[in-house]
């Protein structure tokens, strides 16, 4: 099982890296999913996750992802093979070995290990969001 530290790494190129990996059969464990970060600017990045609301009937769904560790998951799914995701059982297999995490449990203490061309140091701009600040203001939409 590996298991992916998300301090400081860019959420969609982290997401295609663990996809991959889940695709060739590896068990995937991602701690610290709050701290996974979004480039871009706040009102761009929040105003196209509260998009998906508009789209949706209110009762059904789709319904947003509010808590960091389902941002992420979902964030993985998108990387799965094409198609409905749900008819692809290759990417449905995939996404049932991809397990996230906010903070760290102990049975993964110490065996963190990150993704070196994920991290955002290597993005130009200086505009990002957290996963913890995102969901933060997601669920302020509420009432």
């Amino acid at each position: 099982m590996k298991v992916i530290d998300a301090t400081n790494l860019v959420l969609g190129r982290m997401a295609t890296r663990v996809a991959k990996l889940a695709l060739t059969g590896e068990e995937v464990a991602i701690i610290n999913c709050e701290k996974a970060v979004i480039s871009g600017s706040q009102n761009a990045i929040v105003a196209r996750y509260k998009a998906r609301e508009v789209r949706a009937t209110p009762f059904k769904g789709p319904r947003r992802r509010r808590h960091p560790e389902r941002i992420v998951k979902r964030a993985v799914r998108g990387m799965l093979p094409t198609g409905k995701w749900t008819e692809q059982s290759r990417g449905r297999l995939a996404l049932g070995r991809v397990k996230c995490y906010v903070g760290v449990p102990k049975e993964f203490e110490g065996k963190a290990e990150t993704i070196e061309g994920a991290s955002f140091m290597k993005v130009k701009t200086p505009y990002r969001l957290t996963v913890q600040k995102l969901s933060e203001l997601l669920k302020g939409g509420e009432e």
